[in-house]
């Protein structure tokens, strides 16, 4: 027997939130804020990641990394 979702809900009442939701009765879900300062600093290392990951790989490691990802992109080419 398959399992029941706990999100889940009668169709009714979805359509009772719907009809809620359109003439202003409930508010409406408003995604989570995220935090500024963690999205900085994962911004932060994003920018930074290839750059630094280059500067640390030898030119021969640099090489092999990339004929790698030519031979996957040609793969089913």
């Amino acid at each position: 027997m398959a399992k029941k979702s706990t999100k889940s809900r009668d169709v009714n009442q979805m359509a009772k939130n719907i009809i809620a939701q359109i003439t202003g009765e409930a508010p409406r879900e408003t995604p989570p804020v995220k935090n500024a300062a963690a999205v900085e600093l994962g911004r932060l290392g994003g920018m930074k990641g290839g750059k630094a990951r280059a500067k640390a790989l030898s030119a021969k490691k640099r090489k092999e990394i990339a004929k790698k990802a030519a031979a996957a992109r040609w793969k089913n080419k």
